[in-house]
């Protein structure tokens, strides 16, 4: 088996919630060694979100395999003493604390570059330095909520979140992103990097279509629901065995093959009302009138296998337990197992694959389970002092 990438690289984070966790744990995945330093009352507060896997919290096994949890009271001299011999042996720190924590601890990333010019540090905020939102705490619904994305999700009636924390995965992948570039520009030129990134600026960017849309079109999207918001035909259909599928057309080519060979109506692709995508959504009704007709004396595996044989992209409404049954995981070995505190439960591979490398996939480590060995390898006793 190959040697990990990233094997040989130190990582400190202080870190709690989603965001940074999730960013090291991709490190960790990949060979770094993750020490991740909680508080000794109750630790990384996602702990306790549920406890729902074993008696662990479900967000906090899917964030934190494969690290080392070292638990420091940072109010103290003795806690700030570690914590500054971990940051002075390590190659990244990266960190989510509350506004203006770092900075007053003196482990903000401008202050850790000037006592240490090889350290790759990540300051993970809320809103960024500056502007008049730079104080101000924040968290996944609330940056949907001021980044606009609740205006364009859900139905015509009602505004929804995303289901899972877009903003925060976001912000961890723009995190691990910028962690691996200042790696690779520090072997090329000796010199460390800090750097920053916001929960806001993340979901900005990936706001970027909806805004452009807005830019160009004079309106903002319109909240479809199930269905794709400029494009038709994509989305839900209802087929005569009662289910529901989905597919969805991306271009005009597509558009001539669903006509004439899932349909049976090759004239209707040069209908006046659908002959360009811009037609066929502002006449979205019509159409899929049209096509439920035609999906009225069909089941779904036929109507599937159309589809398919036309090219056309398509897929089931699945729950998550269907999802969890899914043959493209289990048939490509996706889900595994890991151990924790609380004894072994799933988890998936990361999405990462390359022949002859795997991913450790470590345990789940228990709140200051590896203070004694890290202590120890500092030359520190438990106080912060010299044995």
């Amino acid at each position: 088996m190959a040697m990990l990438p990233l094997s040989g690289i130190t990582v400190v984070a202080l870190e709690q919630a989603i965001a940074a966790p999730l960013a090291t744990r991709h490190l960790a995945d990949w060979g770094a060694r993750v020490i991740k330093i909680e508080r000794p009352e109750g630790g990384d507060f996602c702990r306790d979100y549920d406890r729902v896997m074993a008696g662990m919290s479900s967000q906090f096994v899917w964030t934190n395999r494969s690290k080392e949890s070292l638990a420091l009271d940072l109010k103290s001299q003795q806690g700030r003493t570690v914590l500054e011999a971990l940051i002075g042996r390590a190659d990244v720190f990266i960190q989510n604390l509350a506004p203006g924590a770092a900075g007053r601890l003196g482990v903000d990333g401008q202050s850790l570059l000037a006592r240490y010019p090889r350290i790759v540090a990540c300051d993970i905020s809320g809103y960024g330095s500056g502007g008049p939102f730079s104080s101000k705490k924040a968290y996944d619904l609330l940056v949907q909520c001021e980044a606009g994305v609740l205006d364009i999700n859900g139905t015509v009636e009602q505004p929804a979140k995303v289901g899972i924390s877009i903003v925060d995965i976001a912000t961890g992948m723009y995190a691990l992103n910028g962690i691996l570039m200042a790696l690779f520009q520090r072997e090329r030129t000796g010199k460390g990097l800090a750097f920053e990134v916001s929960l806001f600026d993340s979901i900005a960017e990936w706001m970027s279509y909806p805004a452009y849309f807005l830019a160009g079109a004079g309106r903002s999207l319109q909240r479809t629901g199930m269905r794709h918001a400029s494009i038709a035909p994509y989305g839900p259909f209802r087929v005569g065995d009662g289910n529901t599928i989905f597919f969805g057309i991306q271009n005009e080519r597509e558009w001539q093959a669903f006509c004439g060979k899932v349909l049976a109506q090759p004239g209707l692709a040069h209908d006046p009302r659908f002959a360009t995508n811009p037609q066929r959504f502002a006449h979205a009704e019509a159409l899929v009138a049209v096509i439920e007709a035609r999906f009225a004396g069909m089941n779904t595996p036929e109507l599937g296998a159309l589809l398919e044989a036309a090219g056309i992209a398509n897929a089931r409404l699945n729950t998550v337990e269907q999802f969890l049954d899914h043959p493209q995981l289990h048939e490509r070995g996706r889900i595994t197992e890991i151990g924790t505190p609380c004894g072994p439960v799933m988890s998936f591979f990361p999405p990462f694959i390359a022949e002859g490398m795997q991913a450790r996939m470590g345990p789940v480590p228990a709140l200051g389970e590896h203070n004694e060995a890290i202590l120890a390898e500092l030359g520190l006793a438990s106080d912060g002092t010299t044995p």
